[in-house]
C-alpha cells in the first residue's frame, strides 16, 4: 500500500491537471474581444484606401459585400460551437467532422496566422503611440521602434498569462477608446463634407456607394480579398469557449454579433472617409497603407488629430493581444488530444491559462518580426498580404466541415437546412474562389510591396505555400512520432441539440 499526501498508508488518488478556468468572462466581454481582435482602425487605415483605388466611391459596397461570407462563417462557428465546446474551435471541428489530417491543418493555419500577424500589429500600435505623443523622431528610429514593439507583444503575451479576466477587463478599456475616438473622427468628417469645409476633395455621400458591383466584377474580386482581411478576428470570441459562461451558445453569438458591429463601423467610417477626402486623394495615397489614417487625422482633426491617431494605436494594441488567443488556444487543443508536443498543453496553476502555448506563440512571432524586417519592411507587407490565404482556408473548412458534421439532420427542417447547411457551404464556396483568385493575384511578383520575385512568384505565395509545406512536412514528422491523434474517430451529432433542447 503506497502512502497518501499525508504520509498515512493509503490507495494513491490521481489529482487532475489543473484546466482552463471556467465561467472567466461573459458575453459582453466575449464580444468585445471578438471585435477588437479584428482591429477595426487598424484595419481600416490599412485596408480602406487600396479598397478605394480599386472600386472608388464604392468602397463602402465591397465593405458591405465582403461582410456575407463572414456573416455565414460565423453562423457555421455558432452552430458547430453548440456541439463541441472545444478552444481549438476548427482544429477540433474539422477533425471531427472530416478526420485528423484537414483537421491538424485547420489548426496550423489559425497558429500560423498569430505568428504571422502579431509582430505587425504591435509595430503598428507602437508606431501610432509615438506618433500621437509627438515623438515623431523615435517613430522613425527601426531601432527604437523595434525594440517597443517587442516589449508591447511581451507585455500583452504576460497579461493574456495572469489571466483572461485581466485580458478582458483591459480590452473593455481600449474598445471603447476606439470606438470614441471612431466616431469622434467620422462625425467631424462628415460635418465637414456637408458644410463644405474640407480640406480635400468632398463628395456628398450617396447611397449608391453601397452598390458593390458598381466598379465591376473585376474591381469587386480584389475589393473583397481586402474586406476578408478587414472582418478576420471575430472568432477569437469561439476560441474563449472552455471559459465563457453559457459556453454553448454565448461565444457563437459573440462572435455573430461582432460581424454586425464591424458591419456598422466599417460603412459608416468609409462613407465619412471617402466623403471628405474624395477617392483621388484615398487611391494616391493607398499604397501608404496604415499611415494614410495619420494623414487624414491632420486633415479633419487639425490639433485634434491624435485622437485618431490614439484609435489607430489602441485598435492595434487590443489585436496584439487579443490574436494571442485563438492561436494559444488552438495550440493548446492540439497539444492535448497529441496533435502537437504535449508539454504545449500545460495549464498554469494558478492563473488556468495555457501558459507555454501562449509563449511560444509570443516567441515564435518576435521572431518572425524581427527577422523579416531585416529583409525590408516591404516583407513585412507582403507576409501579412500571405494572412488571405491562410485566413480563406480555414473558414472555408469550417464552413464546409458545419454541413458535413449535420449532415443527417439537415433535411429535418428548413431552418437546418439553410442555416446549418447551405448557408456555411456558400461562405465556404465564396472563400474558395477568394482563395484561388488570391493565388492568381500573388503570383505576379508586381502585385507584391517588395514588387521582387522569389523563385518567379510573388513572395507573398511563396510565404503562403511555404507555410502550406512546413505543416504538412511537420505533421507527417509528428503522425510518425505519435500517431494518437490520428485514431480519433468522426464525432456523432447529439440530436438534442440540433433540435434546441439542450443549451
Amino acid at each position: 500500500m503506497a502512502e497518501d499526501s499525508t504520509g498515512r498508508d493509503g490507495p494513491q488518488v490521481a489529482v487532475p491537471e489543473p484546466g482552463l478556468k471556467a465561467n472567466a468572462i461573459g458575453f459582453l466581454d466575449a464580444l468585445v474581444i471578438g471585435l477588437n481582435s479584428t482591429s477595426p482602425a487598424y484595419s481600416l487605415a490599412a485596408v480602406l484606401g487600396p479598397i478605394v483605388a480599386l472600386v472608388g466611391i464604392y468602397a463602402p459596397g465591397v465593405m458591405l459585400a465582403s461582410f456575407v461570407p463572414m456573416l455565414l462563417i460565423a453562423a457555421a462557428f455558432y452552430y458547430l460551437n453548440k456541439v463541441d465546446q472545444d478552444c481549438g474551435t476548427t482544429f477540433s471541428w474539422v477533425t471531427r467532422a472530416m478526420g485528423p489530417w484537414a483537421g491538424w491543418l485547420g489548426g496550423w493555419a489559425i497558429a500560423m496566422t498569430g505568428v504571422l500577424v502579431i509582430g505587425s500589429l504591435a509595430d503598428v500600435a507602437v508606431t501610432f503611440g509615438l506618433l500621437a505623443f509627438g515623438l515623431d523622431d523615435w517613430a522613425a528610429n527601426d531601432v527604437i521602434r523595434q525594440a517597443l514593439t517587442v516589449a508591447v507583444i511581451l507585455a500583452m503575451t504576460a497579461i493574456c498569462v495572469i489571466g483572461t479576466e485581466l485580458s478582458a477587463h483591459l480590452q473593455d478599456i481600449l474598445i471603447l477608446a476606439q470606438v470614441f475616438f471612431l466616431l469622434t473622427f467620422a462625425v467631424v468628417a462628415i460635418y465637414r463634407t456637408y458644410t463644405g469645409t474640407s480640406t480635400l476633395e468632398e463628395i456628398e455621400p450617396s447611397l449608391s456607394w453601397l452598390n458593390p458591383f458598381g466598379a465591376g466584377g473585376a474591381a469587386l474580386t480584389g475589393g473583397l480579398l481586402l474586406g476578408v482581411f478587414m472582418y478576420w478576428g471575430w472568432e477569437s470570441a469561439v476560441n474563449l469557449t472552455e471559459e465563457v459562461e453559457n459556453s454553448a451558445t454565448a461565444p457563437g453569438k459573440a462572435g455573430l454579433w461582432s460581424t454586425v458591429v464591424l458591419l456598422v463601423t466599417y460603412v459608416s467610417v468609409g462613407f465619412a472617409v471617402v466623403g471628405y477626402a474624395g477617392t483621388t486623394f484615398l487611391a494616391e495615397n493607398a499604397a501608404e497603407e496604415e499611415a494614410i489614417f495619420a494623414v487624414l487625422a491632420h486633415e479633419v482633426m487639425g490639433g485634434w488629430d491624435w485622437v485618431v491617431l490614439l484609435a489607430v494605436c489602441t485598435s492595434a494594441l487590443a489585436s496584439t493581444q487579443t490574436t494571442i488567443i485563438p492561436a494559444s488556444r488552438t495550440a493548446l487543443s492540439m497539444a492535448r488530444r497529441h496533435a502537437l508536443p504535449p508539454p504545449l498543453s500545460h495549464i498554469h496553476p494558478r492563473f488556468r491559462t495555457p501558459d507555454v502555448s501562449t509563449w511560444w506563440v509570443a516567441g515564435i512571432a518576435i521572431g518572425w518580426y524581427l527577422v523579416v524586417n531585416q529583409i525590408s519592411e516591404n516583407a513585412l507587407l507582403d507576409s501579412l498580404t500571405a494572412l488571405s490565404l491562410l485566413i480563406a482556408f480555414y473558414y472555408a473548412l469550417t464552413g464546409l466541415a458545419c454541413a458535413v458534421y449535420y449532415r443527417r439532420h439537415l433535411l429535418e427542417s428548413l431552418h437546418n437546412l439553410l442555416f446549418i447547411g447551405v448557408g456555411p457551404v456558400v461562405g465556404a464556396a465564396l472563400l474558395l474562389w477568394l482563395l484561388v483568385e488570391s493565388v492568381g493575384d500573388m503570383s505576379n511578383p508586381e502585385n507584391s510591396a517588395t514588387g521582387a520575385s522569389w523563385f518567379g512568384l510573388g513572395p507573398p505565395l511563396v510565404i503562403g505555400i511555404a507555410i502550406a509545406v512546413a505543416g504538412v512536412l511537420f505533421m507527417g514528422y509528428w503522425r510518425l512520432r505519435d500517431g494518437t491523434f490520428w485514431q480519433e474517430r468522426r464525432g456523432v451529432v447529439d440530436p438534442d441539440l440540433v433540435h434546441g433542447r439542450k443549451s
